[in-house]
């Protein structure tokens, strides 16, 4: 079989009400519709919205497709799972997004069906002044009145508005009700799940109107799966300098997923080792991606998904992309920040779940 190489994979465009044109016009993202886009997916083994390989030997192959074939070459050592396990998207909030929740891995199994939920990860990329987003119930309100706030559509009255500001990122678990926007563009990270429940009197397909029965149904899952208790706040990241003008940012960790950011200007590149897939995403101008005998132009907010075998990459500044992936918290984020001299409760601020361990130890 071939040798395992950078993946680029097709991309599934949302058009969702409340986007609009931010991924291709202040990203620069290209080959994407030109009709208002919400979403686009860009790492994604979802079913119904898997990505399918473009280029090379693989080309034509399904993610899933890879991941049966190739587990420890894409995913490191001792791995072993049904789908790739973590999900991908820019989001773009030019309108409100509905106030909405996913479940956690077990009332996802119990009321869904799933074998799991999707806890998640909002990275701000841009954020118009002002930007607040909704994330958590506030202390003391009880499963009563945030139903009854819920069908008011009274949603300040029970939850938490947090400020919005480019360059945070928020760790959100499953459970948590939560919404952001207008004006606000965010790289999200998840758990590799389309599993969500919505609080709003209308379609966030098409904004048609949520009947009563429908809604009242609705209402009743949302509140056999929300999570009473979870207040999670943004963070700034935590940076270690790892070379001449080379800068490398933890922005989440937790049990499902990392994410970080690397920058470089020009006096040497980004140079970055991994033992786990990384799904690497550029953010920033075009850039030079070298790894063995590959070597190519990553251009404005295109993804590739690199895999384990790979070791490292070097890309040549300037730079300024993302890097998310299944970590083993111990390998990749305690230790590097430990070593740079964070404190553990400094480093476990960077997800609620950061104190847990690697999810599943093998699989998803």
């Amino acid at each position: 079989m071939p040798s395992l190489y950078p993946l680029r994979l097709t991309v599934t465009a949302k058009p969702l009400v409340f986007g609009g044109h931010a991924i291709a016009r202040r990203l620069g993202k290209t080959g994407i519709p030109d009709w208002s886009v919400a979403e686009t997916w860009e790492c994604s083994d979802v079913t119904g919205a898997v990505g399918v390989v473009t280029d090379g030997p693989l080309a034509g192959q399904s993610l899933r497709q890879v991941v049966t074939d190739h587990p420890e070459a894409l995913m490191g050592a001792g791995w072993s799972g049904q789908c790739f396990p973590v999900l991908t998207k820019f989001i773009d909030a030019t309108g409100t997004l509905p106030v909405h929740l996913h479940a956690d891995d077990e009332t996802a199994r119990r009321w869904e069906g799933q074998r799991n939920g999707k806890t998640e990860a909002w990275h701000i990329l841009a954020a118009a002044p002002g930007a607040t987003a909704l994330c958590g119930v506030q202390d003391g309100v009880t499963a009563g009145r945030l139903r009854a706030a819920l069908e008011a559509q009274d949603f300040d009255a029970v939850l938490r508005r947090l400020p919005v500001r480019a360059g945070e990122t928020l760790y959100v678990p499953g459970g948590t009700p939560h919404s952001f926007g207008p004006d606000t563009l965010v790289y999200e990270i998840e758990q590799t799940s389309d599993v969500q429940q919505h609080a709003m009197r209308w379609h966030m397909e098409d904004g048609s109107r949520v009947g009563d029965a429908e809604f009242a149904s609705n209402l009743d899952m949302l509140m056999r799966q929300a999570d009473l208790e979870t207040r999670p706040d943004f963070t700034p990241g935590l940076g270690i300098a790892v070379g001449d003008g080379v800068e490398r940012v933890f922005l989440n960790a937790g049990p499902y997923f990392a994410l970080e950011r690397g920058c470089a200007g020009t006096a040497e590149p980004l140079r970055h080792s991994f033992a786990t897939a990384q799904i690497l995403t550029n953010v920033g101008a075009p850039v030079r991606v070298r790894t063995g005998g590959w070597n190519e132009e990553l251009g404005r907010a295109e993804t590739l998904l690199v895999p384990a075998a790979c070791a490292e990459v070097e890309i040549t500044g300037p730079a300024d992309v993302l890097f998310g992936y299944l970590p083993d918290l111990d390998r990749d984020v305690r230790t590097p920040l430990l070593a740079a001299g964070y404190p553990r409760p400094l480093i476990d601020s960077l997800g609620p779940d950061a104190g847990a361990r690697r999810a599943g130890g093998r699989s998803p």
